[in-house]
């Protein structure tokens, strides 16, 4: 196994990762933001406001992109599990 080849797989996991993760921290974002841009605008300073939502919308998220999610790291793992011959024989 050379340098490249486990550079290779640690790019291809971290791009997997951020791809995975991306949709529910986006969503979680989006809303946080919005939430703390109509408090401070509505003086409001409620602090499950701030929570809530966000929970939600992060809930909505993992159910819209799951499959995408699920299809992403299986895809991985697949690919991951078929090179370990490839990896384990020294060239």
């Amino acid at each position: 196994m050379t340098e490249d080849t486990i550079l290779d797989l640690i790019r291809d996991g971290l791009m997997t990762i951020m791809l995975s993760a991306a949709p529910p921290l986006i969503m979680g974002l989006v809303v946080g933001v919005t939430v703390s841009v109509f408090q401070t605008v509505t003086s409001i300073q409620e602090p499950t406001l701030a929570f809530i939502p966000k929970i939600l919308a992060v809930l909505l998220s993992l159910i819209l992109f799951g499959p995408f999610m699920m299809a992403n790291l299986t895809a991985y793992f697949q690919r991951l599990i078929g090179a370990i011959p490839q990896l384990l024989i020294p060239r």
